[in-house]
């Protein structure tokens, strides 16, 4: 990595300087293009996208959409995810609540920057995915990580250590349910608490759901969606990337309430001026007729989660909290006092790409995440070079 002197960086803006490098990114690099490896160190499965969705952005191309085009989304896309989301949580979704984005993260991106600014505070239950703290930190504020606790049925929320770290600062909650990286999901409980909170303070919540449909306890995984009255605080980022394996076409939406459309209208303008229509009409086509590749993941990772805990369980020295959603496994290992270091060896020796827990701030060090979305058989290969790996880590 290059060093940047402080010469080069006089006169920058002190939030773009302390934007965190990614861990994940570090060790993705770092394996990239070895032979031969398993790459499960990003949230992402090995399924090209479909050639359904594929052909509709083609077919878009010959037709000549390559102009600019409306920046909040075209309207049948817009209309297409509200039909999609009153499928799903069977209530009525108008169109304008719906805002098109260039990814997932350009989404949170946008709901940081409604939510928060410079010396403002934004909470967030850690181990979490590092770019919602990046998110925060490039816009100025400040993220207050709430650690959360590994009960006997796996991670739990701190709802008593969440209440206290609400200040006068703290202008939102980030919440990821079910989570990226350890897979917990919040039960309905857990969500009327935290809105009940979020209603006495006066603050936003930031709701990524993007994993809601890869939820090991029914058909979906409890929703804010599920209880919110309609003058509720509360933004959701959304993405096509792992539902329907589009990650490279960086399409996603941000729903928010349709008073605070202009808003979000001119921020897109002044980030992207808007997602190309050939990519929106790949992801019509995904919401038209992507159901069964929905269902097919989610079984597909099902299968993968229990192929794992088999495999792992009743190894010494490990702790295997059961993900209950998405589709990633965050195992600690005892005595691994430098999981980035861990990540590289296993790389090195075991041939196997893991993202480091420490990427995952508070609660993270001492632990791996293993994304499971890929076929069986890599997925039980994946055991196995783990399984050696770690006893070579062990005995160095």
């Amino acid at each position: 990595m290059t060093s940047i002197t402080s010469s080069e960086t006089r006169g920058i803006a002190a939030p773009a300087l302390a934007a965190p490098t990614s861990g994940i990114v570090e060790v993705f690099n770092y394996g990239r293009n070895k032979p031969g490896l398993l790459p499960l160190w990003v949230g992402e499965g090995d399924r090209p996208t479909p050639l359904a969705f594929i052909e509709a952005a083609e077919r878009s191309f010959r037709d000549g959409e390559t102009f600019y085009t409306y920046q909040r989304g075209i309207p049948p896309l817009r209309e297409a995810i509200a039909a999609y989301m009153a499928r799903l949580y069977g209530q009525n979704f108008s169109p304008e609540r719906f805002f098109v984005t260039v990814g997932g993260m350009h989404a949170l991106q946008i709901a940081m920057r409604l939510v928060s600014a410079t010396g403002d505070e934004v909470i967030v239950p850690t181990p979490a995915w590092p770019n919602f703290v990046g998110a925060i930190t490039v816009n100025g504020a400040t993220a207050r990580e709430v650690p959360m606790r590994i009960g006997l049925s796996g991670y739990e929320l701190d709802l008593e250590a969440l209440a206290a770290a609400i200040t006068p600062r703290t202008k939102a909650i980030c919440l990821n349910s079910p989570a990226n990286p350890t897979g917990w999901t919040a039960t309905r409980a857990d969500q009327e608490a935290i809105l009940a909170l979020a209603r006495r303070h006066g603050l936003w919540i930031v709701a990524d759901e993007i994993y809601g449909r890869f939820y090991y306890e029914g058909d979906r995984a409890p929703s804010f969606h599920d209880i919110m009255a309609p003058d509720d605080r509360i933004l959701f980022v959304q993405t096509f990337s792992k539902n329907w394996a589009m990650t490279g076409w960086r399409l996603g939406w941000l729903e928010a309430p349709p008073a605070l459309g202009q808003a979000i209208e001119n921020l897109i303008q002044y980030s992207t001026s808007g997602v190309p229509v050939p990519v929106q009409r790949a992801g019509l086509a995904a919401l038209e007729g992507g159901d069964w590749l929905i269902a097919e993941q989610v079984a597909q990772a099902r299968a993968n989660r229990d192929l794992l805990l088999a495999a792992l369980r009743g190894r010494n020295g490990l702790i295997l909290p059961e993900p209950t959603g998405a589709f990633y496994l965050f195992f600690g290992v005892n005595g691994m006092p430098d999981s980035m270091a861990a990540a590289l060896r296993l790389v090195d020796d075991a041939n196997i790409g893991l993202a480091p827990g420490s990427a995952f701030g508070t609660g993270g060090e001492g632990f791996m995440r293993l994304c499971y979305l890929r076929k069986s058989e890599d997925i039980a290969e994946a055991a196995r070079r783990l399984v050696a790996g770690l006893d070579r880590l062990a005995g160095a």
